[in-house]
Parts: C-alpha cells; structure tokens; sequence
C-alpha cells in the first residue's frame, strides 16, 4: 500500500459476485477524499478503479483470479470483427460532453440494467447517485454519446487521467445487440486516449473464468497487473 495520510478500509469477507463459491474483500479509500487526475491515474496503475466517488482495488486473501487490464493504445489494432463494427456504427452521431441531459441518460440507464443485469442493484439508482458517478473529484470525467437519428444508444462515462483514459461504465440500449455497441465504446475511447496522446485504456478487472468479463481480451494487445509488474497477456 502507497505511503498516503488517506485513510483506507478493507472491507469484511463477502460472496464473490464473480466466481460462485468464493469470498471476496476490497480496499477501500476514504470516499470523502478526492485524489485529483494525477494522484489517480498513479492509483489506476496500481491496479485501483473507481465506481461512483469509491475508489478500490480487490484485495482478496485466498483468491488472486481478479486481473487489472489495459490496451496499450499505440499499439492496439482493431481485427476484422472491430473493423466490422466500426463499419456498422459509422451512421451514429458521437457527442462528447460533461453535461448530459439527466432524464435522458437515466432511462436508457435503467433500460440496460434490467435487460443485462437484472438484480443487481443498480436498477433503482437515484439522479443524484447517477450525478455521484461523474464526479470529477479524482479524475477529469467526461461522457461520449452515441445517437441515432437524435435518439440516445449509448454512453460511455469516462474517467481522464495523465496515465490514461479509464473506462469507468458503459451502458446501450439492449434493444440494438446487432450493434455490438459495448465493442464499440472501447474502440471509440482507444481512439480518444490515442488523440489525447495518452499512452493507455484501463479496462478496469478482467477474470479468465468469468463469462461477462471475456470481451475484455479481445483487446489486444492488453497488459495485466500481475504481482505488481505490468505484463501482455494471452488468453486461450
């Protein structure tokens, strides 16, 4: 643990929302500091996120499966499968903005949990939690809007740092699957870090055994954080 005057918190043992039948904890720092962008983007390399004005890292003591992953972004390249994508979704109109229209974002918010994460909590979050989530206390956070013929599909809120972009949460309507449109919002943030000159995308946890987490390596290169040391990894 960095050498900090932030008080920080390990949460108590609880079931692992990943992996049936194991227990999971998670370092927590005083939600009533703010890091500010740089301070941040040195915890992101340290393997840390952020989920609303809480940033964590898994600390788990007889689990090591939750990897923090990165795309080196001067050296990704879409693949067919990306290239296609981009193709399909060359008729939406990007926005980026820090000041969404809450009502809007809010429905299609709620849409997406219900049909992609039904029971997990989030379905009843409040405008002023959704507002908490961009919060620019630890980074310089801004969203990127898709439209298509003015109708918001989708929203990737995106945290701003000088050690690179962080993809904090995306959400899309789940009436569009032909879209592929979580592939992509990555892609679009790719190209964002690598206009911004910044040297990486963090991709926040990627866990080998875990099917929602499998998009995630079809980024490459991605690097993880394994035993504290930055590495490429190839899964499959």
């Amino acid at each position: 643990m960095r050498s900090s005057p932030i008080q920080w918190y390990l949460t108590a043992p609880q079931d692992c929302p990943y992996l049936e039948g194991r227990q999971m904890q998670t370092v927590l720092a005083d939600p009533t500091v703010g890091f500010g962008a740089a301070s941040y983007g040195q915890l992101l390399a340290e393997g840390f996120r952020r989920s609303g004005r809480f940033v964590y890292r898994h600390q788990c003591p007889a689990c090591s499966a939750c990897v923090a992953v990165r795309v080196p972004v001067d050296r990704f390249r879409p693949d067919r499968s990306q290239r296609r994508c981009l193709r399909r979704n060359s008729d939406l109109q990007r926005v980026v903005t820090r000041d969404p229209d809450l009502d809007e974002h809010m429905a299609l918010f709620r849409r997406y949990l219900l049909a992609r994460h039904p029971g997990g909590g989030m379905e009843t979050l409040a405008p002023d939690e959704y507002v908490d989530m961009l919060s620019d206390r630890h980074a310089d956070v801004f969203l990127i809007e898709w439209r298509h013929d003015g109708a918001l599909v989708a929203v990737a809120v995106t945290d701003a740092t000088p050690s690179g972009l962080s993809a904090m949460y995306t959400f899309f309507d789940p009436g569009l699957p032909e879209r592929s449109l979580g592939t992509l919002a990555v892609l679009l943030q790719i190209q964002e870090a690598r206009r911004r000159k910044l040297p990486h995308l963090y991709l926040g946890y990627w866990i080998p055994d875990a099917a929602k987490m499998a998009y995630k390596a079809r980024f490459q290169p991605m690097e993880g954080l394994i035993h504290g040391i930055w590495q490429r990894l190839r899964p499959g």
